[in-house]
């Protein structure tokens, strides 16, 4: 059960997306973050990682699982487009 609502959530998140963005910037790509919505984190993956083969790999080992380490386990990264 998740102890934070979503807007208590951006600030942290964000923090996180933070962390990790120079690494995904020198693989020329970057992630927004645009909502989140019932402990699910929804992103846009943008420059060489939309449409990246690699990407599920990069949202569930990379985004998803440092948001679970560092915020909440039960959070869930969703990409759009």
């Amino acid at each position: 059960m998740m102890m934070f609502s979503d807007e208590e959530l951006i600030e942290p998140v964000e923090s996180v997306l933070d962390k990790l963005r120079p690494s995904i910037l020198l693989d020329g790509g970057n992630i927004s973050l645009v909502e989140i919505k019932g402990g699910k984190v929804f992103v846009r993956l943008e420059g060489a990682c939309k449409g990246c083969p690699s990407s599920n790999v990069t949202l569930k080992n990379g985004i998803e699982k440092a948001l679970r380490n560092d915020i909440h386990p039960e959070l869930e990264v969703i990409s759009i487009n």
